[in-house]
This record gives structure tokens, C-alpha cells and sequence, in this order.
């Protein structure tokens, strides 16, 4: 394992760029990355995670868990972004960790990226799915082909999103304009026209007391950090508080994929932070006035009540006797999840794509085609997805998604304080302020945010993990092309 600790240097990440055959073609600008992270961030979690945690775990402090969420995004966010300027190469936190801490690091964090990316995708165009139903009147894009379940739907935002992603990243980042225009008119109109029917009632208790018995959650059902204080659960009061963070994190998901653009980008030393200081920073905005509004719209109680615990943003809208809102509300869900869909199967592509490059993959898959974008990955994505999303149920998934983004995290934020030591010559476009405090901060954060997931989520992550170890040692290490150099320059006495 010693050989699988041997680090890629930033200039040969670089210089691996201009390859023949697998070079991207560079198109984006800050607009167009910006675009991209308000399209993917500004989704399902808006439109569903926000009503469910409120009245699940939070109560009317679910704006505060938006908020914690925010400062833990906000940290990595800074990180990522000195990174993706001093690297500018696909494949975000996975190459990041290959000039940093090693090959088998990035291969690991390469590994836990294609979860994070390809169960989200999955998950969203699910999500996507039941809404085409809810808006065109049937019961969801379902049908039953032998003992399987169908779901056509999915596979209908899968292929057309494919179809666009191979076309180039330029025309994906002009729909994505498009779509994401309706879709934040559509949350626009659920702070306005919420605000009129907000009860200060509502807001009392802020922090609900926390909630005992079996269907509070327990074992591994609660967050590891109540099952190791030994708390009754983490539904309500401040467990819930900080339960419901780790959880609505999941609506902030995607801004990393900005990264992931970064060889895309005309001038990334200076468009890539940009572009991912300037999503965050109006999702963030978005997203507390959505839940400051919801909460005052009905209370946590009823919301739960009124949505048999699953409840979204047009149950809040019902309650109120507010019907038209709720079926514009499901059309900008629509639109929204078209494109989260559609970036973070491109941030998937963009993964493999960097991991097929560097061997790790077979590089067969690496080759790019006429529009300058990696075709066969793009086509190799959108059949797993489909599958994943048409045929097999998701379930409760989704909370993997959130442990893996936060230990990328961890790791681009460790990774920032590593390279300023090793290479402090290196040109960085951003600099994070007061390294190494504030990317200690981050890990801190992340860390915490970890801890408030549940156990089963932890479990099911660590089998993810070991199963790609067993991968890594299989097939990475021995077609690794930085192995191969090494290996070449030893011959020749080098």
C-alpha cells in the first residue's frame, strides 16, 4: 500500500488537461458557474427537505438549522474555492486530494463522490417523477413491467438530460438559466404571498420540547451524537435543533460541483470562487426567508399532521386554503429538479471522467468527443442512474449523500492547510483568510454536522468505503498512470 500514498503534482494535474483526446473544452464564465450552483442547490431541498424537517424534527427553529447549515457550506466553500484556483482540473475534491495527501486518499474521495452524485441524481429524478404526475393530473411516472416497478419518468429526465449534457457544457448552462429563473420566481412567490398569512402564534415555542418515546427514533435510528450522550432522541428540543441541520444540509448540496467545472472555465483562477461564493451566498438567502415564512404560515404540529409526516412547501399553502399556490409551487418543483438532475449528473461525469484520466478508471472511458465533452462517461452515467432511479426504490438514501459531501469536505478543508505548507509558491487565485484557523473551522463543523446523522447512515457509508478499497486494490493501483510514470522513470535510473 506505501506506493498508493504517491501524490500527483499540481503542474501534472495541469498538464494533463492538454492531453490529446480527453481535453474539455473551455466555454464558462462566472455567470454561467453561478448559474450552475443556483440550479443544482435550489431544488429538492427547498421544496421538500424544509417542510418535512420542520415538522419532524425542528419546529418553527428550522430557520436555524438552515443557518448552521449555511456557516458549515459557507466554510468548505471558501476552501473550495482556493483550491479550484490554484488546480484548475476537473474532478473537484478527488483531484484536490490527489496533490495533497495521496493517491489512494483521492481515490477514496473519488469513490465516496460518485455516491454522493449518483444517489442524489437518483433520488432527485425520482423526485421528479411523482411532481410530473402532480402537475399533469396521474399518479406519478410509474408502471409495472413484471415484478418491477417502472419508472418511466425518471428515465425520461435521465435521457434528455444526457442528450444535453453531450451536446456541451455551454448549452447545459443556458437551459439551466432558463429553468432556474422559474424556479426561483417560484420561491419568490412563496416568501411574498406567504408573508400574508403568517401567525406570530406560530412561532411559539420556537424550540419545541424534545420529544420521547419509540417514535422519537432510537438505536441507530437517532443521530450518533444523541446515541453517544445518551439523549432520549433527536426529534424536537436542541438535539432536534441540531438533527435538522445535518439533515436540511442536504438542500445545499451541489455548490462543490462548481468545482468540478473548473477545466471548463475561461479564466478559473478568478471565476471559479466567484461562482461559488455568489450561489451560496443567494441560496442561503433563499432559503432562510423560505423557512422563516413556512414556519409562520402553520404551525410544525399541523404541518406534521396534515402531510402524514411527509409533508412539502404546498402543504403549508393547503392549510391555508391557498390551492392555486400549491399547484404553482409543484410546477416550479418541476423546473427545479430538472436541473439539479442535470448538474449533478454532469459533476458525476466530471469525477469519472478525471478518475478514468488518471487510470484509476479505464481510460477508455476518458475520450472526448466532437462538442469537447466526455460522451462515453455521459452515456455510461445516465444508463446507472436510470436504473437506479426507474427500477430500484431509494428510500432513505438520501442522508448518505450528506455524510459523504461533509467528509469531501473534511478533506478539502484539511487539504487547503497541507498545501499552503507544501507549496506555498503555487499562484492561487482566492486565498481563504486566516488559514489554518478558518479551514479548521470547517473540519470542526463538517465533523459536527457528521455526528448528527443517524447510525444506520454511518453504517451503510462504511460499507460504501470498504467496498471501494476492495475496488481500489483490484484495479486502481495497478493501472494508475502517475504508477506507470514512476514506474518508468525507476527503469530507466531516473
Amino acid at each position: 500500500m506505501i506506493t498508493s500514498w504517491r501524490r500527483k503534482s499540481v503542474e501534472q494535474s495541469i498538464a494533463d488537461t492538454d492531453e490529446p483526446g480527453t481535453r474539455l473544452r473551455k466555454d464558462l464564465t462566472w455567470w454561467d458557474l453561478t448559474v450552475f450552483g443556483v440550479s443544482v442547490v435550489v431544488g429538492a431541498g427547498i421544496f421538500t427537505v424544509t417542510a418535512s424537517t420542520a415538522a419532524n424534527l425542528t419546529g418553527p427553529a428550522i430557520s436555524v438549522s438552515f443557518l448552521l447549515a449555511a456557516v458549515t457550506c459557507g466554510l468548505a466553500a471558501l476552501c473550495y474555492a482556493e483550491f479550484a484556483s490554484t488546480v484548475p482540473v476537473a474532478g473537484s475534491a478527488y483531484t484536490f486530494s490527489y496533490a495533497t495527501f495521496g493517491e489512494f486518499v483521492a481515490w477514496i474521495i473519488g469513490w465516496d463522490l460518485i455516491l454522493e452524485f449518483a444517489i442524489g441524481a437518483a433520488v432527485v429524478a425520482k423526485g421528479w417523477s411523482s411532481y410530473l404526475g402532480t402537475v399533469f393530473g396521474f399518479s406519478g411516472g410509474i408502471a409495472a413491467i413484471g415484478p418491477l416497478n417502472f419508472d418511466w419518468g425518471a428515465l425520461l429526465i435521465v435521457g434528455v438530460v444526457a442528450v444535453l449534457l453531450v451536446m456541451g457544457t455551454k448549452l447545459s448552462s443556458r437551459f439551466s438559466l432558463v429553468i432556474t429563473a422559474i424556479k426561483v420566481s417560484v420561491v419568490l412567490l412563496v416568501v411574498i404571498v406567504g408573508a400574508f398569512y403568517i401567525k406570530v402564534a406560530n412561532y411559539d415555542p420556537f424550540i419545541p420540547p424534545t420529544e420521547t418515546g419509540t417514535a422519537a427514533g432510537s438505536g441507530l435510528d437517532q443521530s450518533v451524537f444523541s446515541l453517544l450522550t445518551g439523549a432520549a432522541g433527536s426529534h424536537y428540543g436542541v438535539y432536534g435543533l441540531l438533527a435538522g441541520a445535518s439533515i436540511v444540509f442536504f438542500a445545499f448540496i451541489g455548490f462543490d460541483v462548481v468545482a468540478t467545472t473548473a477545466e471548463e472555465t475561461k479564466n478559473p483562477q478568478r471565476d471559479v470562487a466567484k461562482g461559488i461564493l455568489a450561489s451560496l451566498a443567494i441560496v442561503t438567502v433563499l432559503y432562510v426567508a423560505v423557512a422563516v415564512v413556512l414556519a409562520g404560515m402553520a404551525s410544525y404540529t399541523d404541518l406534521k399532521e396534515a402531510g402524514a409526516g411527509h409533508p412539502n412547501l404546498a402543504t403549508a399553502f393547503e392549510l391555508n386554503g391557498v390551492g392555486w399556490a400549491a399547484k404553482v409551487i409543484s410546477i416550479g418543483a418541476l423546473a427545479g429538479l430538472t436541473t439539479v438532475v442535470m448538474v449533478l449528473m454532469l459533476g458525476l461525469s466530471r469525477v469519472l471522467f478525471a478518475m478514468s484520466r488518471d487510470g484509476l478508471l479505464p481510460r477508455q472511458l476518458a475520450r472526448t468527443g466532437e462538442h469537447g465533452t466526455p460522451v462515453r462517461i455521459t452515456v455510461l452515467v445516465a444508463v446507472l442512474i436510470a436504473i437506479a432511479a426507474s427500477v430500484f426504490p431509494v428510500g432513505k438514501l438520501e442522508e448518505m449523500v450528506n455524510v459523504g459531501t461533509l467528509f469531501a469536505f473534511v478533506l478539502v478543508s484539511a487539504g487547503v492547510i497541507v498545501l499552503r505548507r507544501t507549496r506555498p509558491d503555487l499562484k492561487r487565485g482566492f486565498r481563504v483568510p486566516w488559514v489554518p484557523l478558518l479551514p479548521i473551522a470547517s473540519i470542526v463543523a463538517c465533523l459536527w454536522l457528521m455526528l448528527n446523522l443517524t447510525g444506520l447512515t454511518w453504517v451503510r457509508f462504511a460499507v460504501w468505503m470498504a467496498l471501494g478499497v476492495v475496488v481500489y486494490l483490484w484495479y486502481g493501483r495497478r493501472h494508475s498512470q502517475l504508477g506507470k510514470r514512476e514506474g518508468e522513470r525507476s527503469a530507466v535510473g531516473e
